[in-house]
């Protein structure tokens, strides 16, 4: 058995109780790095085996942890922070699980997007997820590709890169757009900007970012 569990994305209380239960069900836990992992676990008293599983090593171990839930044993798959699979490890596994006939569960929970999505006052009735754009072989063709998307787009940024993919957006889809920033979610500092591309990236080029981004952009109008 193969359990997908979702972490708090900065504040611990957003833990679910069946992620809890789930956890300490477990016979090991995987996770994207241990240290991290080791503090919520802590903060629940949870004391479970934990063994690493990220991109550098899944294709290596995927086998043999396969082998051990077909022998029996029950896993959860933590990330550092939301829903595994989203932008971060997970679907190799689930593949191989599903391949297998090794029963797959996903618990809800959280996952950074959605509440950035929704604060963002932006149309939510269709939207599509694009994660961290490519750094820089094929950047500026999805970005053009982008730029006639009529639906609102949501992507994950680092604080160092936030200036330079708000000015690339300016670039292809206009400095008139409307965004929405969202930093440290569900954290003590949480920070949510709102206005153009320009706007924001004004905002951002005084006052340097730090810490999780979400970026939300408005599609194109029809």
């Amino acid at each position: 058995m193969l359990y997908i569990v979702p972490s708090p994305i900065g504040n611990l209380a957003d833990m679910t109780f069946r992620a809890v239960d789930v956890l300490r069900q477990a016979d090991l836990i995987l996770a994207e790095d241990t240290r991290t992992s080791s503090v919520l676990l802590k903060h629940y008293d949870i004391n479970k085996p934990l063994t690493p599983y990220h991109r550098n090593n899944e294709h290596r171990v995927v086998t043999h942890l396969v082998e051990q839930m077909q022998s029996g044993k029950k896993m959860a798959l933590l990330t550092d922070a939301g829903t595994p699979g989203i932008s971060d490890p997970a679907y190799l596994l689930v593949r191989e699980c599903i391949r297998h006939q090794i029963s797959v569960e996903c618990l809800p929970g959280a996952t950074a997007f959605v509440p950035a999505l929704v604060n963002s006052g932006l149309p939510l009735h269709q939207f599509c997820f694009e994660g961290f754009l490519p750094l820089k072989k094929g950047r500026m063709t999805r970005l053009k590709e982008l730029s006639v998307e009529s639906r609102t787009m949501v992507f994950y940024e680092s604080p160092l890169r936030l200036v330079k993919t708000l000015e690339d957006l300016m670039q292809y889809m206009g400095p008139e757009r409307e965004c929405s920033v969202s930093r440290e979610l569900s954290k003590k500092f949480e920070e949510n900007v709102r206005g153009t591309l320009e706007e924001v990236r004004n905002h951002f080029k005084e006052k340097a970012p730090k810490g999780e981004i979400v970026l939300v952009v408005s599609g194109k109008n029809k």
